[in-house]
């Protein structure tokens, strides 16, 4: 049984969401939240497996509350709610160490698949919003010559040839067995490659892996 911590300053958008993963055999909602104080100490208290976050909240906002969340309790994965498909606050938030992000106005069953999604420790953005997210915060990114030497950035040594092969592919957005097919690999071995690169950075999923990737320049913007 996967359980959730709802996070939203409207209690009718809460009592929606609710109702949608109640309504899901496998999702059980273990408690609520308006604010961000709030959400952290919920967090604390509950230990759910996601927390389902709103990003623009009175007081303590998402971005803050998903970052000392993450930070206190690594096992707790955060799903960011947001109106815009294109926002700076969902980007933020996912620097912060949120596992994706969800429209708002994303169907039941879109709800339902993304909060499983999370909880079983993968990450839910698309890849072009990734990408397209990623370069309205081009200047921020580092220059192109930011890889420097033999070409592997300082944060990259202790990845193989084939790991960042795999990691490059990944910051493109393809699935496992996209990379398995461009590579001529079996979906199992690249899926085995991913959970080494992972580890090897110390990111909790793909979406810390592709900021990582654009951050280091590993790739850039419109480039991926």
């Amino acid at each position: 049984m996967t359980t959730v911590l709802l996070v939203d300053d409207q209690a009718l958008v809460r009592m929606g969401f609710r109702l949608i993963l109640e309504s899901a055999p496998d999702i059980v909602v273990v408690g609520e939240a308006a604010d961000g104080t709030s959400a952290v100490d919920q967090a604390l208290a509950l230990r759910p497996d996601v927390v389902l976050m709103d990003v623009r909240m009175p007081g303590m906002d998402g971005i803050t509350a998903t970052r000392s969340i993450v930070e206190a309790h690594p096992e707790v994965r955060v799903l960011i709610l947001t109106t815009f498909d294109l926002d700076e606050y969902a980007f933020s938030a996912l620097r912060a160490g949120a596992s994706g992000f969800l429209l708002k106005d994303a169907t039941p069953a879109e709800l339902a698949a993304a909060v499983r999604v999370v909880a079983s420790g993968d990450s839910v953005v698309s890849p072009r919003v990734t990408r397209r997210m990623l370069e309205m915060f081009a200047d921020v990114l580092p220059a192109p010559g930011a890889i420097v030497g033999d070409g592997v950035h300082p944060r990259l040594a202790a990845l193989t040839p084939r790991e960042i092969d795999v990691l490059r592919h990944i910051a493109e957005g393809l699935s496992n067995a996209e990379i398995a097919t461009r590579l001529f690999l079996s979906e199992a071995t690249v899926k085995t490659h991913v959970g080494r690169i992972l580890a090897k950075l110390g990111v909790r999923d793909r979406v810390q892996a592709v900021v990582l990737s654009y951050e280091v320049g590993l790739v850039r913007p419109g480039i991926a």
